[in-house]
């Protein structure tokens, strides 16, 4: 009896066996099972009955381990073995992956080999004083993987405008890219409260947008700390339950906010849900605005980490968070993976190679390589004057003799691409008309002048009257291949997105600012003009003359594109995901020691 105790006590220290349960266990000195004492250098024969499994696993001198299934669990306890070989570790769970076909032991093996499989692996050294001496067992890379549970990672957003779920998009496809076996979901925790006004908060968003003076005066008065305070008290006793019940149905692993109203509730929501269950689900917040943050952003007390865009944000969470700063991490803003891999093609767009790929870029998509592109961009609704925009653009651009093709991404204004497309750009309009035929007059009026004070007409060259230019105008759809575009593109036209200039930056692409939501995005207007990569102008006759006045200056243009290229981070949602899950897995590891 008390032989066996002392085989079966040794068992439980070598294999993992809650889950199937024990039928015999002889010692052997070969492969058919034998009763006989126990000694130096005498393998285990052991039986595991189980409907669960049935592979074999060899353990020295022809002893095997039956398991109806391709894998098994094998726990290395530190009390009777130690690692080698790969920084195998002596208290690591490992799955053996055996082969389909494999009922018994491997046919070709010495009585003596302690050998599972071939080729190089990880090996680990068991050592026990039931098998009185030491017992290799070495594994291939691809019977031997590290036992991991699969992750699974939420989001929080909502759809108060398109950024918020890009960045969260892109995070989760790096999530997919680098941690194969994890999965994500997306989730809105306002709206299901069905709690006013939280629960209008996607519908509220489209009004304000609409009209700036509202929205400015709702930011600023919510971006106050009474007005934070009054929100987070009202909220938490409305919403909390609902809130931590969702969360809870979703079973997360790890939780990540990517819009500034998912931070103080949820954040504490999750807390209570990890202690209930016994379990540590870390919380990070990735601020997805690039110049201005709302102090919503900044809540979270308890927050494992956060991630922000720019030195700007960086200073204004020291100045409203209440976390420790260690927790600040500057990353740049996530963008979509299509931006990292054209930034490394092309590399630096002012460089020679840089402006070869552009031209080869520019065929691709149909263009002329040899014309100025000009990108105008209005968001995914194509709002913003674009088409007032588009016209003095090519009026001027025409009237300095300049080639080009204005790109209008118009989104889901299929009106406004219908008759960008459908207009005759070659008829001059009235309106136009009129203003040369007052600027001949006046240029009339001059050359009388000059001859009554006596001075020389200048030749017509001498006073700027060059050919016209050959000037396109194409109305782009909903696009989902921007990174191409942008590429291609030598300056682009756009309102003051924090997405959108984070992708040009990422691309070395100059930026004309023509308008911005007040509060929210009047900091990246700032990202820009100080980044010396661009202008703002509001009026579609200035933002044409400054956008001209760049086309005729290579110089110009190779500079601000070398400056834009040091604001991007092409790599940032890569980065931002790998460190999340390495902080993660961490924290979890430990919290479970």
């Amino acid at each position: 009896v008390i032989p066996m105790l002392v085989l079966l006590l040794n068992l439980f220290l070598l294999i993992d066996v809650t889950s199937f349960s024990f039928v015999k266990a002889s010692t052997s000195s070969s492969s058919t099972s034998s009763s006989g004492s126990i000694g130096s250098g005498i393998g285990l024969n052991i039986d595991i009955s189980s409907p669960k499994y049935e592979r074999v696993l060899n353990i020295r001198h022809g002893g095997s381990v039956n398991l109806e299934s391709p894998s098994a669990t094998v726990a290395v306890s530190s009390a009777s073995a130690s690692g080698n070989n790969n920084g195998t570790t002596s208290s690591t769970a490992y799955e053996y992956i055996l082969p389909e076909e494999a009922t018994s032991a491997p046919s070709g093996l010495d009585a003596d080999t302690d050998v599972v499989g071939v080729s190089k692996g990880a090996g680990v050294n068991i050592s026990s004083p039931v098998l009185g001496g030491e017992s290799e067992l070495e594994f291939t890379e691809q019977q031997v993987t590290k036992k991991q549970k699969k992750l699974k990672v939420l989001f929080l957003s909502a759809d108060t405008g398109g950024g918020h779920r890009a960045s969260a998009q892109s995070l989760g496809s790096q999530l997919l890219k680098h941690y194969p076996d994890t999965e994500f979901e997306l989730a809105d925790l306002w709206t299901p409260t069905n709690v006013y006004p939280y629960a209008t908060l996607v519908k509220s968003y489209k009004h304000l947008s609409a009209h700036p003076r509202q929205w400015r005066l709702l930011y600023y008065l919510s971006n106050t700390k009474w007005y934070e305070k009054i929100t987070d008290v009202h909220s938490s006793i409305t919403c909390y339950d609902k809130i931590e019940k969702h969360i809870e149905s979703l079973d997360p692993d790890i939780v990540i906010s990517v819009h500034p109203t998912m931070n103080y509730v949820p954040e504490k929501a999750v807390r209570n849900i990890g202690q209930k269950k016994g379990k540590y689900i870390p919380f990070f917040t990735v601020v997805t605005d690039f110049g201005s943050g709302h102090c919503t952003w900044f809540q979270g007390r308890t927050v494992d980490m956060i991630y922000v865009a720019s030195q700007r944000i960086m200073k204004l969470a020291k100045r409203r968070g209440k976390f420790d700063h260690d927790k600040l991490v500057m990353s740049g803003l996530p963008i979509r993976e299509d931006f990292a891999v054209q930034a490394k093609a092309m590399g630096d767009r002012s460089s020679l190679g840089g402006k070869g790929y552009r031209q080869v870029m520019k065929s691709k998509l149909g263009l002329d390589p040899h014309k100025k592109t000009v990108l105008v961009m209005g968001g995914g609704e194509g709002v913003g004057s674009l088409g007032q925009i588009a016209e003095k653009l090519r009026e001027k651009l025409a009237n300095s003799g300049v080639d080009a093709t204005i790109l209008v991404v118009c989104g889901r204004n299929e009106k406004l691409k219908d008759d960008l497309n459908g207009r005759d750009w070659g008829a001059e309009p009235m309106a136009v008309g009129r203003i040369k035929k007052r600027a001949k007059l006046r240029q009339l009026a001059k050359r009388i002048l000059r001859k009554k004070v006596g001075l020389e007409e200048k030749a017509p060259s001498e006073i700027g009257d060059s050919g016209k230019g050959e000037v396109d105008v194409i109305g782009l759809g909903f696009i989902t291949n921007m990174a191409e575009f942008m590429v291609a593109a030598d300056v682009l036209v756009s309102k003051a997105g924090p997405g959108t200039i984070a992708e040009a930056a990422s691309l070395g692409l100059p930026v004309m600012i023509t308008s911005f939501l007040p509060g929210q995005e009047a900091g990246n207007v700032d990202i820009v003009l100080d980044g010396g990569f661009g202008a703002f102008k509001k009026k579609p006759h200035q933002i044409a003359d400054v956008v001209t006045s760049w086309m005729g200056d290579e110089d110009k243009l190779d500079e601000m594109s070398r400056r834009s290229s040091e604001v991007g981070n092409p790599q940032a949602a890569s980065e931002i995901m790998e460190d999340i899950i390495r902080i993660s897995l961490e924290k979890i590891n430990k919290f479970d020691s």
